[in-house]
């Protein structure tokens, strides 16, 4: 018989002093205790100090300190970590005059044309690439992490976002904003704030932008390594008569495969090769690109003036804007550089871009548009027939190798995103794989890479080869940059507090400039640009039907809580028998309704009981000492358990060590010899993890949608992707998974 109480309230209040905070030290072996409440279920007791001391020694070899304080770095050691960022960061931009001229479709092109096209492509790499990019979006980073979810976790930090309707779910503590890696509030209140605060509708806006935005890299993980590596390969037609398109397409395939293949080993095998070949890479376009200039049309750069951009659409009309969209392979991998912001700093990445990426990759598109002026016919080959005869083997091979980084790249970060997409609730468990021992960020997902193998080889087919692949892809690059601009506007005016002219001044211009961008590539939707958005659907369709069950799930839990005098009343029933219950929930607040099924079916509990929820915050990192919260409940021997994850931190529950973990911070808040008597007793007497399998089912008073998202969708996700007792380093000895129906 189910007994209904009143939801639990969304937050549990926590309250640690800073001074507290203050005195956390690694080697800190002293406790820290403060309580709120009168004792009742929903009082949490933070630990500090001892705990941390504790969680020191049991995480120390699975978790990797992060460094409290900025580090300060010489220029040398600034210069060698922008010569590292060459293979991770530029591999996509940097590769983009592979494509960006050849594929314009322009039937008889001239030389106004042509330098109407280099002024577009020199002004969208200065403004987009350098100015956004490198001296404004690279300082919205959260604690030294870039990327779209860096910027909405950072967000998620200074407003109340109240979790309501909310396809991300939202737990708040009081606790958090004394965390290492939360950010601080201001004391000053924008108008915006108060605003997004109090609307639930701006919210959930900016949650579905930061879900999309990240969809949409999964598409450009799919197309970068497609028109990557056939754009590097094709120039091998040039060569033979012989070698068709179709060659060239098998041959691509070939190169994706082994690509594919070799993820499993880890991007660190081979990325101690990237960063001399992106090196070698800028130096050959820039020289090659110099040489053009001298040879074929010294005066090239002129194109530096806006003016031969409105001689180009002067001229072309219709055909001109149909050609807009295309400019935007020139920012190809842009976003990369504030995506990979955590391996690396600031400095090392303006310093890289604007010492050697941006001059060199000016010089190669001037170096093209002056070989084309003197050659426009071809333009559809512009890369490989503008290369001097006596480098075209070494640039056919660096060229393909420089492919390979490029997609590498964007490979590694839709893995990192899947990582981080679940670690925040909002996409079904898949295998994570470390591949680095050092490295927490490098990781490998067999479903992930499969699924991509196999998308970039479709696509690669699909195409093969031709213009409709470089619109597809420029679609992908294009959304995923207008959703950053929105998102650092608000953090403009929230966190940095610039006056709202100026933010608006920022947001109209980039608005207007990616809007233009965007409107001229809908155009190309039946000729490719489809691709990015069919990607994007699909995992926009797994992320929000999983997102909607699980809150669907944790709602009716939440509802048909166990109430606590019953609980009381069933343990006092019970047969107590010795060892540790580890009952694994979602719920921070009261007692599951999981427990009432484990007792009718097993008739005993344990003397010892722990309700562990594991919880994920919007913060980078949670340092060790900051891993727990515990809370006494009534009986004796039951207590509440939290731990605490940062988005970036690596997971592991292996169970004696974890059960070791817990049983020792407990004794920090046992408060007579006899309870610490009875947690050794139970520790000695071994543990179990009990695991809820609940089944969902949505009843016929809901529309026939919401049933097919619960009863179809959500249900087959639970079934085929991977429950959460996978990823815990847990012996199959000491579980039990109990089974549940749910109907709402």
């Amino acid at each position: 018989m189910e007994h209904h109480a009143p939801p639990a309230p969304d937050d549990v209040i926590i309250q640690v002093s800073a001074a507290a905070v203050a005195a956390v030290d690694d080697r800190s072996s002293t406790s820290q205790i403060e309580e709120v409440g009168d004792g009742g279920d929903d009082d949490v007791k933070t630990i500090i100090g001892g705990a941390g001391g504790l969680t020191r020694r049991t995480f120390s070899e699975s978790y990797r300190m992060r460094h409290r304080n900025p580090m300060e770095f010489t220029p040398w050691e600034v210069a060698l970590l922008a010569y590292q960022s060459l293979g991770v960061v530029y591999g996509d931009i940097g590769t983009s005059p592979l494509y960006t001229f050849s594929s314009f479709t322009l039937p008889d092109p001239d030389q106004d044309d042509l330098l109407g096209i280099l002024s577009l492509i020199l002004w969208t790499l200065t403004l987009v690439s350098l100015v956004k990019y490198v001296f404004i979006v690279l300082h919205a980073d959260d604690h030294g992490e870039g990327g779209t979810f860096a910027l909405y976790s950072l967000l998620r930090q200074h407003v109340n976002f109240t979790g309501k309707r909310m396809p991300v779910p939202v737990t708040r503590l009081a606790s958090d904003a004394n965390l290492k890696f939360h950010s601080k509030k201001s004391s000053l209140q924008p108008r915006m704030l108060r605003f997004l605060e109090g609307s639930v509708i701006a919210q959930a806006v900016i949650t579905y932008l930061v879900l999309i935005g990240t969809c949409m890299v999964m598409g450009d993980g799919a197309l970068t390594p497609s028109i990557s590596v056939l754009s590097a390969v094709q120039g091998i037609q040039s060569r033979s008569s012989r070698i068709t398109q179709g060659h060239v397409v098998l041959l691509c395939v070939i190169i994706l495969v082994f690509l594919f293949l070799y993820q499993r080993y880890g991007t660190s095998k081979v990325s101690f090769s990237f960063s001399p070949i992106m090196l070698v890479w800028f130096v050959l376009i820039a020289s090659i690109g110099l040489y053009n200039i001298i040879k074929y049309y010294p005066p090239v750069l002129k194109a530096i003036s806006p003016h031969y951009i409105y001689i180009f659409f002067a001229k072309n009309k219709r055909a001109g804007w149909e050609q807009l969209g295309t400019v935007v392979l020139c920012i190809t991998g842009a976003e990369a550089m504030f995506a990979d912001l955590g391996h690396f700093n600031k400095k090392s990445i303006q310093m890289a871009y604007s010492c050697l990426v941006y001059p060199s990759l000016i010089l190669a598109y001037a170096g093209q548009a002056a070989f084309l002026i003197k050659n426009p016919s071809k333009l559809s080959t512009t890369f490989y027939s503008s290369i001097p005869e006596p480098l075209f083997w070494p640039m056919f091979i660096v060229a393909t190798l420089s492919a390979v980084v490029a997609s590498q790249a964007l490979i590694s970060a839709s893995f990192s995103i899947i990582r981080q997409s679940i670690a925040l609730g909002c996409f079904p468990r898949v295998t994570m794989n470390h591949t680095s021992k050092k490295y927490e960020g490098q990781v490998y997902s067999p479903e992930i890479n499969y699924f991509l193998m196999i998308a970039c080889i479709l696509i690669t087919v699909g195409f093969k080869g031709g213009p409709e692949i470089g619109q597809a892809y420029g679609v992908a690059v294009i959304w995923v940059m207008l959703i950053t601009t929105h998102l650092i506007t608000v953090v403009m005016v929230i966190i940095w507090q610039i006056h709202i002219a100026l933010a608006g001044f920022f947001y109209a211009v980039y608005t207007v400039i990616e809007g233009l961008f965007t409107i001229s590539l809908l155009y190309k939707i039946a000729q490719g640009g489809w691709v990015p958005f069919a990607i994007t659907a699909f995992f926009l369709i797994i992320t929000l039907s999983w997102t909607y069950g699980r809150s669907k799930k944790n709602e009716y839990e939440t509802n048909n809580l166990m109430d606590s005098q019953e609980f009381i009343k069933t343990v006092a029933m019970s047969n107590r028998v010795p060892g540790i219950c580890i009952f694994c929930t979602d719920l921070m607040n009261g007692i599951p309704p999981i427990v009432g099924h484990y007792v009718q079916h097993m008739g005993c509990l344990r003397e010892l009981m722990v309700f562990v929820t594991v919880r994920y915050l919007p913060v980078t990192s949670v340092l060790p000492e900051e891993r727990f919260l515990f809370d006494r409940l009534e009986p004796f021997g039951v207590y509440r358990c939290i731990v605490q994850y940062g988005y970036m931190d690596k997971q592991s529950m292996e169970d004696d060590e974890y059960v070791v973990s817990i049983i020792a911070s407990l004794k920090e808040i046992a408060q007579n010899a006899d309870e610490v008597a009875m947690m050794d007793s139970a520790l000695a007497n071994g543990s179990t993890f009990i695991f809820g399998r609940v089944i969902l089912k949505m009843s016929d008073n809901h529309n026939c949608f919401k049933r097919f998202i619960i009863n179809n969708l959500y249900r087959f996700l639970q079934k085929n992707f991977r429950s959460n007792l996978s990823s815990l380093k847990i012996a199959p000895s000491k579980t039990l998974q109990i089974g549940i129906h749910y109907e709402i």
